[in-house]
Parts: structure tokens; C-alpha cells; sequence
């Protein structure tokens, strides 16, 4: 196995040659959806965008543990420990236990997942499921005097860590210059810092969600459980670490604290960030009032929806973007993704009416180096679709009989447009079956016979009308050596 791969390391803000610990394997670990509402469209991204990733570790031969947890406990409304539980909350407002919360956006989360055609995960390990471990975590902790109780709640002492570590090396920030941004906090008079935040949280007695511990009954801090479960399924150092950017500053700084408390060794060699969306320039956000959900967008129910946009096409406009680059959300771009995606799919079905001739006018072996090239400088998807829109044009001048491919290339041309289009941009083909589709079909069929029919008898002005009239209504009709085709042009 031949890796070439490149990779942007959150932590060093470089590009770095991505070296696993065990050659061969790869651990990656990315922050789930927490549970109390349907997922977001930035979660989509970062979803699908490290499903590209894995996709890819997998199609160079690596076998890959993919751990995506579930936060479905601990989840307080404010980074810093205050507000109420997310959990509780919504299902007071439901008037439903908070683990039928937890179910009902856990499946809806797993239908958009299979909507979008992500691959799951080898593990999907929960918050609730790892109580003992997060505890276990939390008392090693204080064992080693990283860590502190105050009324049945354990705090982490981010100064007295970085005494010996740097707190702020993922966002390269000095704590000085954290402190100066955090503000004194009302009922956080606990703490003995302003940055320390909480491991376990004591339950008050209106809490629904809770468990008991050495410290009394309560719930885990939301930082501690990819702590625990990462270093559980993929060792106590593994290779990459995702998530969104949100992420950085607070969640995953904390996480890099708590595992290097615990285990006295940097738990991540490479960390990696998604960047945030936007819809038409402005970033998305509820308070914006410019914030939709996926199934929103599939179906073209929100104000700022012209229409609605099939999964594959959503799937295709994401990766039209970088995932390190903001992505902008408008209908004219969605329009046009849709288009795009439409006329790849269309290319690929095509590759099998090719026929091979005795040269090539077109290198395909460096096309296909040129798609290697761009998943590995840092999994770079726009740069691998304009290759794979080359491979579609060549497809369509061959077909057209503008050029000529042998056969062996149109085998290897083949292969690499299934393999990049669907193993490792996880597109599918989205042929409908629904009766108008059928009959459509068939109707397109009598009107080829009918033009065959009128064309043996060298009527070609008919000929040309039938074809004509069609294309006014964008379908399109190609004459080659082995009959006629047609296709709709979106």
C-alpha cells in the first residue's frame, strides 16, 4: 500500500505526511451528534465530510476503526457548565422520558446519515453506556491532582494543568489571553480558576438524568465522555481526531486536558476541523433566522428554499467546498451543483456504450494520478470533481465520436470513475422509479422507433422535427453508429 497522503493538522497548523501509529490502521475518532433535537445542517457537513475521509483511508487499504460517539447525557446549555440540561429540557417540553428524546433523534439522525449515503461507523458508542468509564476517568484524575469536588460536583484545574502543559495549544492561545476573555460567571463561585470546567456535575432534585459515583449522584460534564470512550476503542494516543471548528476553543481543547491529565501523553497526533456554513454570505444560525435542517432542504420546505434538492445533489454540493473552507449555502449555487451532479451521473452511465478503437486521445493513466494527487493533498473534493468532470467530458466526446479511447484505457476509465465517483465520494446514481418515470421511458422508446422508422424511409426533414420539437421540451437526442440515445437536460 502506497501512502502519499498529506493532511492538515489542527494542532500544528500545518500540512503534514499523515504517519499512522500502527502501519497500516488508523484510529479516528469524530464528535457525534448530541441527541435532544434533529441534526443541524454544519453536522451534516462534518459528517459527510469525514465520511469522504474515511472513505478514502479505506479505498488506500488501511483498515480503519471509525468510533462516532452519541451524546445523549450531560449536555448543559452553556459550554461553561451553567443552564439547564438540553435533555431534560426538551423532554419536559415533549412531556417524554428523556431516553425516548434520545431515541427518537438518535433514529432521525441515522435516517439523514442514510439519506446522504454515509457509511456507519465500526463503533457508535454512547454517553449513558459509559458512565463507569467516564467515573473511573474522573477519579484518576483527581488521583493525580488535575482535578477537584465541591459539593458533590468534580471540577478540572485548567491552571495548575498548564503548569506542566499547554491548555491552549490546539487554538494557539496562552491563558493569559484566555482569562482575559472570560468573564466571572454567576453561581460558578466553586471553582478555584475561571477556565475550569466540569467533569462531573452534582444532580440537583429535579434532575431526570442521573447516576451514581464516588462524589454522590449527578451527571457526566460534556468534555469528559470522548475522553473516556476514545481512549477506550482506540488507546490512550490515536491517529485523528474530527470535528467541527466550533469544537476547537472549548469541547476539544478540554479533551486534550483530561486525556493528557489522566494519561500524561498527548491523546491525538492529528486533529482535524471542518470549517461553518453560511447562506447567501451570512452565517447560519436560528437567531439569524437563515438556519435549515436537512430534511428542510430535501424537501424545499423554508422561505429561503426556491425548491427542495435530493440528497446526492446536497452530498455533491458539500464537497464542492474544501472542508476546511467556509461553504455558502444559495439556491442558484444548489441549483447548479444539481445540474453538475446530473450531468456526472449521466457521463458515468454512458461508459458502457463506448466503443474501444486502436488509440487513445487522451491520457487517462495521468487522470488518474491527477485524482490520487487531490485526495491526497489534505482530501481536497473540488479539485477531484473538476478531474472527474474531465473524465466526463472525455466520456461524452468519445461517445460523441469527437475522440477514441482503446480499450484497455476505457477499462481503466471505467474503473476510475466508479471508484472516486462512488467508493470514495460516496455518490449513488438516484434513478427513480415512480410510474411517470417508467412511463416516460417507454413513451421515449416508441418515439425512437417511430424516428428510426421515418429515417429508413429518408424522411430526414420529419426526422429533424421529431428531434427538434424534443429538445424544446430539454430532451436530447444523439445519433450514433449503434442507434440513437436520449437524455433530459436539467
Amino acid at each position: 500500500m502506497q501512502n502519499n497522503l498529506i493532511i492538515y493538522n489542527t494542532l500544528s497548523r500545518t500540512k503534514e505526511k499523515f504517519t499512522p501509529i500502527t502501519p497500516g490502521r488508523v484510529g479516528l475518532y469524530v464528535c457525534g451528534p448530541t441527541v435532544y433535537s434533529d441534526v443541524h445542517l454544519g453536522n451534516c457537513r462534518t459528517f459527510i465530510s469525514f465520511d469522504l475521509i474515511y472513505r478514502y483511508l479505506l479505498f488506500l487499504g488501511f483498515k480503519v476503526r471509525y468510533v462516532r460517539n452519541i451524546t445523549d447525557a450531560g449536555h448543559l446549555e452553556g459550554d461553561r457548565d451553567e443552564g439547564d440540561d438540553k435533555f431534560a429540557k426538551k423532554a419536559k417540553l415533549e412531556q417524554l422520558e428523556p431516553m425516548e428524546i434520545v431515541q427518537k433523534y438518535t433514529l432521525g439522525f441515522h435516517d439523514v446519515m442514510r439519506e446522504v449515503n454515509a457509511l456507519p461507523p465500526s463503533i457508535e458508542p454512547t454517553a449513558t453506556g459509559h458512565i463507569c468509564e467516564q467515573v473511573e476517568m474522573i477519579k484518576t484524575i483527581i488521583e493525580k491532582g488535575y482535578a477537584y469536588e465541591k459539593n458533590g460536583t468534580v471540577y478540572f484545574d485548567v491552571e495548575k494543568y498548564n503548569k506542566e502543559f499547554s491548555y491552549g495549544q490546539l487554538t494557539n492561545r496562552k491563558l493569559e489571553e484566555l482569562l482575559e476573555g472570560t468573564r466571572e460567571l454567576i453561581g460558578q463561585d466553586e471553582k478555584k480558576g475561571r477556565l475550569d470546567f466540569a467533569l462531573w456535575i452534582a444532580a440537583k432534585p429535579e434532575t431526570l438524568m442521573k447516576w451514581p459515583s464516588p462524589w454522590g449522584w449527578g451527571f457526566p460534564g460534556w468534555h469528559i465522555e470522548c475522553s473516556a470512550m476514545s481512549s477506550k476503542y482506540l488507546g490512550e494516543t490515536f491517529d485523528i481526531h474530527g470535528g467541527g471548528m466550533d469544537l476547537q476553543a472549548t469541547h476539544h481543547t478540554n479533551e486534550i486536558a483530561q486525556s493528557q491529565a489522566c494519561n500524561n501523553k498527548a491523546p491525538v497526533n492529528y486533529w482535524m476541523h471542518t470549517n461553518m456554513l453560511t447562506v447567501n454570505g451570512v452565517r447560519m444560525s436560528k437567531s439569524a433566522g437563515n438556519g435549515f435542517l436537512p430534511g428542510e432542504l430535501f424537501t424545499g420546505d423554508h422561505p429561503l428554499l426556491e425548491k427542495g434538492y435530493s440528497p446526492m445533489a446536497v452530498r455533491f454540493f458539500m464537497m464542492q467546498t474544501h472542508y476546511r473552507s467556509t461553504l455558502d449555502f444559495s439556491n442558484e449555487a444548489l441549483q447548479a451543483s444539481e445540474k453538475g451532479f446530473a450531468r456526472l451521473i449521466a457521463s458515468i452511465k454512458l461508459l458502457d456504450n463506448l466503443k474501444p478503437s486502436a488509440t487513445s486521445t487522451s491520457n487517462i493513466k495521468e487522470l488518474e494520478q491527477e485524482c490520487f494527487n487531490a485526495m491526497n493533498d489534505d482530501f481536497n473534493s473540488p479539485i477531484l470533481i473538476a478531474n472527474l468532470f474531465e473524465g466526463s467530458r472525455i466520456i461524452n466526446s468519445v461517445n460523441d465520436g469527437k475522440e477514441t479511447i482503446t480499450a484497455d484505457d476505457l477499462a481503466m476509465l471505467k474503473k476510475l470513475m466508479h471508484d472516486f465517483a462512488f467508493d470514495v465520494m460516496g455518490l449513488k446514481s438516484e434513478n427513480s422509479n415512480s410510474t411517470s418515470d417508467k412511463a416516460l421511458q417507454g413513451v421515449m422508446e416508441v418515439i425512437l422507433e417511430i424516428r428510426k422508422d421515418v429515417k429508413a424511409k429518408k424522411d430526414f426533414a420529419a426526422s429533424d422535427k421529431l428531434r427538434d420539437d424534443l429538445n424544446k421540451v430539454n430532451i436530447t437526442i444523439k445519433d450514433t453508429k449503434d442507434g440513437a440515445t436520449w437524455s433530459i437536460q436539467e
